[in-house]
């Protein structure tokens, strides 16, 4: 499934707007990501949405050569 996004003109303040300014860099966040986050947070929070997709927080490492060797 993908995620579809859709425009949506927003009214804030601007001291609000600052401020997610500097969280957003923080994070390492456009403004526009750092708000659909927090969002997001408060939805779940709130039980308002489901988290129906897993973030991967570990990578593992793969032995190359066992890629090459076929299951028996």
């Amino acid at each position: 499934m993908t995620d579809k996004k859709k425009a949506y003109p927003l009214r804030i303040n601007a001291n609000v707007l600052a401020a997610m300014q500097r969280w957003a860099d923080d994070e390492l966040r456009s403004v526009n990501g750092q708000i659909e986050y927090v969002l997001r947070e408060a939805l779940l929070k709130q039980h308002r949405i489901k988290l129906v997709e897993k973030v991967v927080l570990e990578v593992e490492e793969v032995n190359p050569s066992a890629k090459d060797i076929p299951d028996s």
